[in-house]
């Protein structure tokens, strides 16, 4: 995690009348466009999210949990918000139920855009690790909420409450 999105971190805490939970947290940007997936977020019109399932086991990374923060940032590596986790699941991609698809908030709003577009990305996502697309790959399945918005300033003018 980068000094500045630790630091919003610790501010948003200082904020807070509670304790900062033991939960993990970590930093990072959305996909292929992060300022516009971003911006979803904030808008509150995408409150999900998948990826790969192999990659984690590629990079053996903790898969996420119910309960922890993560801080978004944007393609600038600055952090916009910070969001937590309330669903997991690892569902084949071709099961993946159309309210989800929807929930991510992406394209048109359409299980057929989600599905579509995220074919396209693994494809290209697994042709780099000499793997290959199927309709049945295991995806991880996040709901998350929003719990803050990192308030506009001169180095983020994109971004407002």
């Amino acid at each position: 995690m980068n000094k500045e999105a630790l630091t919003y971190w610790e501010k948003y805490w200082e904020k807070q009348e509670q304790l900062k939970p033991e939960v993990p947290v970590s930093a990072w940007q959305f996909g292929a466009n992060p300022d516009h997936l971003a911006q979803l977020v904030i808008d509150g019109i995408k409150t999900a999210t998948c990826s790969g399932y192999i990659f984690y086991e590629m990079e053996n990374e903790p898969l996420p949990t119910t309960g922890e923060y993560n801080i978004i940032l944007n393609s600038q590596d600055e952090p916009v918000a910070i969001i937590r986790t309330t669903d997991v699941q690892i569902l084949p991609m071709n099961e993946v139920p159309e309210e989800f698809a929807i929930a991510e908030g992406e394209g048109d709003r359409t299980y057929e855009y989600w599905y579509t577009s995220h074919k396209e990305f693994f494809t290209i996502e697994l042709n780099k690790v000499g793997k290959t697309f199927s309709d049945d790959m295991l995806v991880v399945c996040e709901r998350f909420e929003l719990v803050d918005v990192k308030q506009k300033d001169e180095k983020m003018n994109n971004y407002t409450k």
